[in-house]
């Protein structure tokens, strides 16, 4: 048991009792109870296998290799549709992780026989992601700004990449392009803007 856990599950004012059963849970089995992004999280081998999400709405597993499961009672979800590996099981109360509680270990344990295997998610290429046509239009008009772009890491470019898509109109992707060029010549990704 990690002390930090302990100390975040005394300051849980909601999600308490599901916490603490899914807790029980996760400690019956092989794996190391570590906190890490403010969150409880389970390791094996040293690799995070689930992480301890209490939301508003509900409370959640996220398995960090879920696209790994066969997730045979189909009740794994995505937390986005631009999610490749991570499938979260969700709860809305302790009645309910009571009644799946052997659905849960079968997943647990088949999450750290895919570690064990060595399994790994494939993702999909940064190739496979859509281009919007403004940020290809300026990609074509500055060299320096396709050079930046291109030597970004793949994780980069297809941060970006989703951010520039999720625009609805051409003007909003063309305002977001031009605001974040600087970083992209920096070499910054779109994530790590605001960072100190």
């Amino acid at each position: 048991m990690n002390p930090k856990v302990d100390a975040y599950l005394r300051k849980a004012k909601k999600w308490r009792p599901e916490m603490e059963k899914l807790r029980s849970l996760l400690l019956d089995t092989p794996m190391t109870e570590e906190f890490k992004w403010g969150k409880p999280c389970y390791t094996f081998q040293g690799s995070n296998i689930v992480v301890v999400l209490a939301l508003k709405d509900y409370i959640t597993l996220l398995f960090c290799k879920g696209a790994l499961l066969k997730d045979p009672k189909g009740i794994l979800t995505r937390p986005s549709e631009n999610t490749q590996a991570a499938r979260q099981l969700r709860f809305t109360g302790l009645e309910k992780i009571v009644e799946l509680e052997s659905v849960v270990k079968a997943y647990l344990r088949e999450a750290i026989a895919a570690e064990k295997a060595g399994l790994q998610v494939t993702f999909k290429k940064i190739t496979e992601h859509k281009v919007p046509e403004e940020l290809q239009r300026k990609l074509d008009a500055n060299a320096a700004f396709k050079t930046a772009f291109k030597t970004l890491t793949p994780g980069r470019q297809r941060a970006y990449l989703l951010h520039f898509s999720s625009a609805k109109q051409a003007q909003t992707r063309e305002a977001r392009i031009e605001k974040c060029t600087p970083d992209i010549l920096k070499g910054i990704g779109f994530n790590e803007r605001y960072k100190s």
